[in-house]
């Protein structure tokens, strides 16, 4: 069990380090949440939030981490005048003790989810940044699961009209995932809902917590109409075409670049890519790194899962993508550096050492735009 006050003490251990609040005394932040934040595949499904309400401690662990991640984090997402206008923001500058304020406030944020609670848009310069919350505002109806509801979808839509020279769409969780994965994902999603029946369900539901398979491919609708979107936008269909679109995501303890590509009669002229970089912090062991990679290639297992899935229904993605060059699993950290029109990625990993003297490698260096 964990709430209010262990939340605060863990984030003041994490961001304690005289490196890390010298960074974050340095540097702009824009900061969402993943299911680490709260607990381990947090909203992965129906099933999983009904075994969590059936616990006693959940109301104080998810009202701690979300009251904790509205003060820590998401206040410095927000503009100058949006924390003028903010209603929340006012009635805790009016009250003497904010505490029990805030407790319910969480609570309501996590009961009702779906909602555009915690996604955030930036322009930097001539540039738009939206950052999206795929996790807390989750629907999750077998059959019926969105990475978030209307309003949220209708929020988006608006975020990405107009003239951009970079569009940079970012969730903790890579929209385009390694193709083997993609299928996996999808054919699990489907079985969870009944394709074949009520015991494989019960199954594919064991498997989908057990090996975290939520990412967005698990949500095929919502990744499909993200693709929609991402196709008009690039074509020049809600402004002029950027530059460059760019997926920015993490969770999978990889860093690597994917390469983007829709039909030629799609009309998209923007170069489009999912960057990923994870983890800053906790490397993945030597036999999951094996594993990963070897899924990675054009193997059997690839074809055979690509073909259950088609079986239960999965269509394909109107757009394919492939790697720039091979992953890496160290703890690392990524560049996006954009420059009018261009925009270039940088990937750098940590050296071995004691820390007395730390350095970075690069790994990955690509010109995007």
């Amino acid at each position: 069990m964990a709430g209010f006050e262990e939340y605060v003490r863990l984030y003041h251990e994490a961001w304690s380090h005289p490196a890390l609040r010298w960074l974050l005394s340095t540097l702009a932040t824009a900061m969402i949440f993943d299911d680490h934040d709260v607990h381990d595949d947090w909203n992965t499904s129906a099933a999983w939030v009904a075994t969590m309400h059936t616990e006693s401690w959940w109301p104080e662990r998810i009202s701690g981490a979300l009251a904790t991640y509205w003060i820590y984090q998401y206040l410095g997402n927000l503009s100058p005048d949006q924390l003028e206008h903010d209603p929340v923001v006012q009635s805790v500058r009016g009250a003497e003790d904010a505490g029990a304020l805030l407790r319910q406030f969480a609570l309501e944020a996590g009961r009702a989810g779906g909602g555009r609670q915690w996604s955030f848009v930036r322009d930097l310069a001539s540039s738009r940044l939206v950052v999206l919350d795929g996790r807390e505002g989750r629907i999750l109806t077998e059959g019926a699961r969105e990475m978030f509801d209307e309003a949220e979808w209708q929020w988006l839509t608006e975020q990405t009209n107009g003239d951009f020279d970079h569009l940079v769409l970012a969730n903790t969780l890579p929209v385009l995932l390694p193709p083997t994965f993609h299928y996996l994902e999808a054919f699990s999603e489907a079985i969870c809902a009944g394709a074949w029946g009520p015991t494989a369900a019960r199954l594919g539901e064991w498997l989908r917590q057990a090996f975290d398979l939520e990412h967005w491919a698990a949500f095929q609708t919502s990744f499909h109409r993200l693709l929609a979107l991402t196709r008009e936008v690039g074509a020049g269909r809600r402004g002029t075409a950027p530059a460059s679109i760019i997926f920015l995501g993490g969770d999978v303890h990889q860093g690597y670049l994917h390469e983007a590509a829709f039909r030629p009669d799609a009309g998209v002229r923007s170069a489009v890519y999912q960057a990923v970089c994870s983890p800053f912090r906790n490397p993945l062991v030597r036999l999951d790194r094996t594993l990963l990679s070897a899924c990675r290639r054009g193997n059997l297992l690839g074809r055979a899962i690509r073909r259950l899935a088609h079986a239960v229904g999965v269509s394909d993605p109107e757009a394919g993508w492939r790697l720039a060059q091979e992953p890496t699993f160290d703890n690392q950290l990524a560049t996006l550096r954009v420059d009018g029109r261009k925009a270039s990625l940088r990937i750098e990993r940590t050296t071995p050492g004691d820390g007395a003297d730390p350095a970075l490698q690069t790994t990955l260096q690509r010109r995007l735009a």
